[in-house]
């Protein structure tokens, strides 16, 4: 069975710095591109950040300068670097990986982990 876990949300003052993590485990066979989304209530899921299996990174104009996408030494982990925090980026945290299970490249999500920006 295949799974993606995001862990490190929490709560952080404006200003504060956390690091998300994204792991793959599972019958995995090979990992894709990976994204960072986010999603508040009553608004859509949105992509935060991206990374490619050659390092290629993208991130949305919110957060670029702020936060840092990057792979592990091994391959099923992703992480993303929040620095700078602000209110607005308050959200759910949802990683979603492009994966190979056996023959068949397939997207996983997680559960999502809470990121709350307050003072």
């Amino acid at each position: 069975q295949v799974q993606v876990v995001e862990s490190g949300g929490g709560l952080v003052q404006p200003g504060g710095s956390l690091r998300l993590s994204c792991e793959a485990s599972g019958s995995i066979s090979g990992v894709g591109i990976v994204g960072w989304y986010r999603q508040s209530p009553g608004i859509p899921r949105d992509l935060v950040a991206r990374i490619t299996e050659a390092g290629e990174t993208t991130y949305a104009d919110s957060v670029r300068g702020r936060f840092a996408i990057s792979r592990g030494s091994a391959d099923n982990t992703v992480y993303l670097q929040m620095s700078d925090l602000k209110p607005e980026d308050t959200a759910t945290y949802y990683c979603a990986a492009n994966l190979r299970v056996v023959k068949s490249w397939g997207n996983y999500w997680g559960q999502g982990t809470q990121v709350t920006v307050s003072s």
